[in-house]
């Protein structure tokens, strides 16, 4: 339905939310390419500078990149998604690892403690999309199951705070398993997540945990090392 038109400002403003709105509720997900410009003017009734302004305000706050010669593409839910994935895009991908691994380990031992029944159902639904997306043989598929797997677990341990720091930090860590896993899946990229589903399932909080904190450092062995103990 196309927008009102208030004066020019408002306009652009509710531009931006129409824009936004569909990037947050997950109908242009991170990694796809936004409707061209005419198709955007098209949609919302508005003229093609605001729509112009509004992409560029969108891109600026990092939830968009606009790239020459292929389109528009969404690259964070978040403008604190955006801030992140720009800070850390150039990290050390050890430091990543090590990232993940804490935020995982303690994110499962929470969920072997506080996962309800419709947490297990869907991790069982992902964890079998995921493998369905191995054996497709396909790398990018196979890293959005992965990524899609890994939050639901940090979900499941129901706490608000970390489960928004881990979605504002996902392309960060795509990032990091896409270049790990790199353009072919191979043997030595696969891991098996059964044993940490399996001890969220029976409230194996130590065992989720380590399971969970060993993923990062596993998928291509040599690459990044696991901190040493202290």
């Amino acid at each position: 339905m196309p927008l009102s038109h208030p004066r020019r400002s408002a306009l652009s403003e509710q531009v931006i939310a129409a824009l936004r709105a569909q990037i947050t509720s997950g109908e242009w997900p991170v990694g796809s390419r936004i409707p061209t410009e005419p198709e955007l003017v098209g949609q919302l009734g508005v003229a093609r500078n605001t729509v112009r302004e509004a992409v560029r305000a969108l891109a600026h706050n990092g939830l968009l990149a606009i790239r020459q010669g292929s389109g528009t593409y969404v690259v964070a839910t978040s403008e604190l998604a955006g801030v992140m994935h720009r800070r850390f895009a150039d990290a050390d991908p050890g430091h990543v690892a090590e990232l993940r691994s804490t935020l995982e380990a303690s994110a499962a031992r929470l969920a072997a403690r506080r996962r309800t029944g419709k947490d297990l159902r869907q991790l069982d639904t992902l964890l079998l999309r995921r493998e369905e997306a191995w054996a497709s043989g396909a790398a990018e598929p196979f890293v959005a199951a992965d990524a899609t797997f890994h939050l639901a677990v940090v979900a499941a341990s129901h706490n608000d705070v970390l489960t928004a720091l881990y979605a504002d930090l996902s392309e960060v860590l795509r990032d990091w398993l896409r270049d790990d896993v790199g353009q072919e899946l191979t043997p030595e990229t696969h891991m098996d997540h059964a044993r940490l589903l399996d001890a969220i399932r029976a409230g194996d909080a130590a065992t989720a945990a380590e399971e969970a904190a060993a993923y990062p450092f596993a998928c291509r062995p040599g690459r990044v090392s696991p901190p040493s103990g202290g």
